[in-house]
């Protein structure tokens, strides 16, 4: 059996994505948006972490991460945001699709992939190229063609903050956009 090593930084900052099983499209419906962000207060409540960034997709999600000073447990706050966004959902929902037999046997729901991505930011440049790769992934994956078109997103927040111009990487307002490049961040985004 493989030996999965977390990165453990204390205070750290967390690049994190996490997948639908199958990669069923649970965040295409409101609802479930909605469901999935109650979760998350509810458990930054009781285990507090800042959100620098983060993008909703339809089947995946991606999030920066700053843990307190001296605490590095993102593994316990990811696993209640899926069972609290879990336990939302209609039992029906739950379980429907093909469940593998060691799903079935260890009575998990058809809903998230059992393991997430993570990569602990390194510096300045590692933070801002994944903070650009959050914000452009709508476009990446040809949902949207701007990033100010996609809703479930933080990147209207960073124009607001000044981080971002509007029409950052955007195609519909200039006719040359400017395309980030992500080069050799396969390694690090988990996609």
């Amino acid at each position: 059996m493989p030996e999965y090593r977390r990165a453990d930084i204390p205070g750290g900052i967390y690049f994190l994505t996490l997948v639908t099983y199958q990669r069923h499209r649970w965040f295409v419906d409101a609802s479930n948006v909605r469901y999935l962000k109650r979760a998350i207060r509810e458990v930054r409540r009781a285990h507090p972490f800042g959100i620098w960034a983060g993008v909703i997709l339809p089947d995946h999600i991606h999030f920066l991460w700053e843990l307190p000073p001296a605490d590095h447990d993102f593994s316990t706050r990811i696993g209640k945001i899926k069972v609290l966004f879990t336990k939302s959902l209609t039992d029906m929902a739950r379980h429907d699709g093909m469940q593998s037999l060691s799903r079935q046997r260890h009575r998990e729901a058809a809903v998230w992939q059992r393991r997430f991505w993570e990569h602990c930011i390194r510096d300045d440049e590692d933070f801002s190229r994944h903070m650009d790769y959050i914000h452009y992934n709508p476009v990446k994956h040809e949902y949207v063609p701007c990033p100010h078109d996609w809703s479930h997103s933080s990147f209207a927040y960073w124009v607001r903050k000044k981080r971002y111009d509007s029409d950052w990487a955007c195609s519909c307002r200039r006719t040359n956009a400017v395309i980030p490049k992500f080069e050799n961040m396969e390694a690090t985004v988990g996609e």
